[in-house]
């Protein structure tokens, strides 16, 4: 508890680089491990709380989990430099490493996102000559997986002409399905193009 109560005092000092801090913090709490379980997910969720907390980020939605599992060993290697040599200077070195290597990653998907928002935007309106092609394209990157009913309700295009819509870009392999139907159960499309950016790894 000891180590907790320190955890937190330094969790609300001020700091001159907050990232530092936070690389700090989330070596302190993996040192302390100070639940029987879920250490690993609230470690995971710190980072981004507490960048958000701290200004640097608008929103706790930035997750090094991705950059970390593809170097597991250096992880542990250098949390166990940080057990047993205090070695501070190696670990702070090493997460700030894997901060930049997850904000280039995101900010390529954010790219290529953006990239395929403007070109659905031309393509939709080319396959369905519709006037709702951009309120269709809108509720796709919202929700790139959904049920007919979800696409009419959030797009806000009547029932019969959503449904025509859908229509075109399931014939122009745009969108495919991902559970069929059954009984009152809705089926569940999705938007793939979408989902292999948002899914894939940097450059693909």
């Amino acid at each position: 508890m000891d180590a907790l109560t320190d955890w937190e005092n330094y969790l609300h000092a001020g700091e001159r680089d907050p990232v530092v801090q936070v690389a700090i913090l989330k070596g302190q709490f993996e040192l302390i491990h100070p639940f029987l379980d879920g250490n690993g997910r609230v470690g995971r969720m710190l980072v981004p709380r507490i960048l958000s907390r701290k200004g640097v980020i608008g929103r706790p939605n930035f997750f090094i989990s991705a950059s970390i599992e593809r170097d597991r060993d250096g992880y542990y290697d250098r949390l166990v430099g940080l057990s047993r040599a205090r070695d501070w200077n190696g670990w702070i070195a090493f997460f700030l490493e894997k901060v930049i290597e997850q904000a280039e990653e995101d900010a390529g998907k954010a790219r290529a996102i953006q990239d395929l928002y403007h070109e659905m935007k031309y393509r939709f309106s080319e396959v369905t000559r519709s006037q709702f092609a951009v309120p269709a394209v809108d509720t796709l990157f919202a929700r790139p997986v959904f049920t007919p009913p979800q696409f009419a309700t959030l797009s806000g295009i009547p029932k019969a002409s959503a449904n025509r819509f859908l229509a075109d870009l399931f014939l122009h392999d745009i969108l495919v399905i991902r559970s069929e139907g059954r009984g009152r159960r809705a089926t569940v499309n999705e938007f793939p193009e979408l989902l292999r950016v948002v899914n894939g790894s940097p450059g693909e």
